[in-house]
């Protein structure tokens, strides 16, 4: 009689800890990030910039995001936009995608603007950081470790003039041996500051002369999958 208690009190124990096991894993999976925020940085400039090719891979994006069932936010920065409802967004999101041309080697004015606008308020209110990570009570304490962001994700997918091979390339006049992440990293940078993760970007190059640019549109989604690791 005592072995037959013991035993259905082992069997009793296991099947608590399969359940405790599958209640982790499943909390595990709504874990994962759920919501991002497209932002389209485009410029029109008629008759030479209509933004079609970032439009392209913004709907890409988009489209890729809803089908894993994304709560999906926008911003298109040329159509206006409010200060607050932005740092809500930022907050709200898990993955930040930035949709933007290379104007003469960086992002249109507007979305530096954009860039202090939304930083600056959030900032004030401590809601992306609390400081610059620095302390008068601990030198240890970094510059650029204040950020209250953590845990969230920033990439950049960017439509350049420039070749491919001028990029990793110490022959080349301009980025010297630089990637492309390099040549762009100001751009990621205040994301860093905040507390993002930076992942490597997407770029597609020589936009006035690539033939593969619908193979670029067709492969973006993949990439998406791969580095976001969905």
């Amino acid at each position: 009689m005592k072995l037959k208690i013991i035993f259905l009190s082992l069997i009793t124990l296991l099947s608590i800890g399969i359940k405790a096991t599958a209640q982790t894993v499943v909390s595990k999976d709504t874990t994962k990030p759920k919501t991002v925020l497209i932002i389209n940085a485009h410029l029109t400039y008629p008759g030479l910039s209509e933004g079609n090719l970032n439009k392209a891979f913004y709907d890409k994006a988009k489209e890729f995001f809803l089908s894993q069932s994304f709560t999906v936010l926008e911003t298109k920065i040329e159509d206006g936009y409010t200060v607050e409802e932005e740092v809500q967004k930022h907050m709200l999101a898990d993955i930040i995608i930035l949709q933007t041309p290379v104007n003469w080697e960086n992002t249109p004015w507007i979305y530096k603007k954009y860039v202090d606008d939304v930083f600056t308020s959030a900032m004030k209110n401590q809601k992306f950081l609390s400081g610059d990570g620095r302390s008068e009570n601990d030198s240890t304490k970094q510059y650029g470790t204040g950020g209250k962001m953590q845990g969230k994700k920033f990439m950049l997918s960017a439509t350049w003039n420039a070749p491919e091979e001028s990029f990793n390339n110490p022959k080349s006049p301009i980025w010297k041996g630089r990637s492309a992440d390099d040549a762009l990293f100001n751009v990621a940078a205040n994301y860093l500051f905040v507390g993002f993760t930076v992942l490597p970007g997407h770029y597609c190059y020589d936009v006035f002369h690539n033939k593969h640019i619908k193979e670029d549109l067709e492969n973006y989604p993949a990439y998406l999958k791969k580095v976001l690791e969905l």
